[in-house]
């Protein structure tokens, strides 16, 4: 089934809030403060260099999203677009939803100046990470370190 790839609207927010707290589910078993995720959701909208949501549909219903971010690099002077909050729904999974998300983010990011894009995945993710290798991105030597400030 064909895919579009549009910018997320306000009135995505339900969806956004409902595949958010999916993907900490099925991803971490972390169930997330509805009303909190919701705030932290329409804050996207409410000032865009936070990023952005895009929104996958396939014959008009939205079946994906996912949120840009930005990250500043001296190295480079430039940004890097992380890509977070990636959610396609169980019905839509392995038909080419999140490469055309992708494509659609290296798109914006080429024609904005992005130095690159990076994610985060699970370590026990085998497939997600097959997806992303697939997809051109490589495996960085980084580790991801975090400490919670309160809220948790």
């Amino acid at each position: 089934m064909a895919v579009t790839v549009r910018a997320a609207r306000r009135d995505d927010l339900p969806h956004l809030v409902e595949w958010n707290a999916a993907m900490a589910w099925e991803t971490e078993a972390k169930a997330l403060d509805r009303g909190v995720l919701a705030r932290g959701v329409a804050a996207v909208f409410d000032e865009p260099r936070r990023g952005f949501y895009l929104v996958a549909e396939q014959a008009g219903a939205p079946v994906a999203c996912l949120l840009v971010t930005y990250e500043w690099s001296d190295w480079r002077a430039g940004d890097f677009w992380w890509i977070q909050s990636v959610y396609v729904v169980a019905q839509a999974r392995r038909g080419g939803v999140f490469r055309a998300l992708y494509a659609e983010v290296s798109r914006r990011a080429r024609e904005a100046g992005a130095v690159g894009l990076r994610l985060y995945v699970e370590t026990e993710n085998r497939r997600a990470q097959s997806t992303y290798a697939d997809l051109g991105m490589q495996r960085c030597h980084y580790f991801m370190y975090e400490q919670a400030l309160g809220g948790e």
